[in-house]
Order: structure tokens, then C-alpha cells, then sequence
């Protein structure tokens, strides 16, 4: 297995599409000095070394009605049967994340339910009627401060700044 080492192009790319996805290449090759088919080819090779999965179109949950976020942490009555239990989780459309962590719970669900209710419908005729799940316990979160994809490191005209030594 060949590993693939980030040059700074490569972050500095990286830094403006984590930005913008839809930023267009060519402004991108301004930016970085290079041409366009230079910022295209490297991209290619990014998504190829499994550096970048994809982009997509982020949709806010509340403007669907989605108005509850929670997150569900899971126990399993055994914990080798994870692989059924997330087999399980998957068929579950509220669900959007899931986490195998480590501590007392073996799962680390985030869930968007309508409401309160939906939720409770989801928990108690979903969720805790999976096989091997043993118990849940819920937070629902009453704001999201803010999210943001990973971190790069910082260059000029990027909106991220550099770390103090």
C-alpha cells in the first residue's frame, strides 16, 4: 500500500474548497499559482487517495420541520453484535450519524426528529426494538453553536487562522 503525502498546494487547495466546495478551480489555480488543469488534476488525485470523499449540498434540518436534534448514546446487551445492530440503525432515516465509541455506551447516535414526539416514537418503536440494544440515553440539543468541517491549515485568504505558538 503506497501512502499519499499532502503537499502545501494540495492544503491550500484543500483550505479553499472546505471553504466553498463550489469555488471554481480556475479561481482556485489564481490563488495558488498554479493552472487550472493543475488544480483539477490534483483534486482528482485527492478524491482518488481517499483524501476527499466527495462534496455535497448541505440542507439545514429545521427548513424540512426537523426541528429536534438529539443524540442517542446505546448499550448493547452484547457488544460483538455490533455489526447487526448497525446493520439495523441503517434502515432508520432520522438517524444521520453513528459513532462505535468507546466508554459505557457502545453507540453514539445523532437523530433529527418533526418533535418531541417523533422522537419518542422513534426511541421507544425503532430504535429500542433493534436485537441487542440494551438501553439508550438521549441529550437533545437545544442549539448548535456551530459546525464546521475538518480543519486546514491555515493560508493567506482563507477564513482560518493560524494557531498561536
Amino acid at each position: 500500500m503506497t501512502s499519499y503525502h499532502i503537499d502545501d498546494v494540495d492544503r491550500k487547495i484543500l483550505s479553499f474548497l472546505v471553504n466553498n466546495a463550489r469555488m471554481p478551480f480556475l479561481e482556485i489555480a489564481r490563488e495558488c499559482g498554479i493552472s487550472g488543469a493543475a488544480v483539477h488534476q490534483r483534486v482528482r488525485k485527492l478524491e482518488t487517495n481517499g483524501v476527499i470523499s466527495g462534496s455535497r449540498l448541505i440542507v439545514k434540518p429545521s427548513t424540512l420541520g426537523l426541528n429536534v436534534c438529539a443524540f442517542i448514546s446505546l448499550s448493547l446487551s452484547e457488544d460483538n453484535k455490533y455489526p447487526e445492530v448497525v446493520a439495523a440503525l441503517k434502515h432508520v432515516p432520522e438517524i444521520v450519524e453513528c459513532h462505535f465509541v468507546t466508554g459505557k455506551a457502545a453507540l453514539f447516535l445523532k437523530v433529527y426528529c418533526l418533535d418531541n414526539d417523533h422522537l419518542m416514537e422513534i426511541l421507544l418503536n425503532t430504535i429500542q426494538r433493534i436485537p441487542y440494544v440494551q438501553s439508550t440515553d438521549t441529550m437533545i440539543s437545544l442549539d448548535e453553536a456551530f459546525e464546521r468541517e475538518v480543519w486546514v491549515k491555515d493560508y493567506k485568504n482563507t477564513s482560518f487562522r493560524a494557531l498561536s505558538k
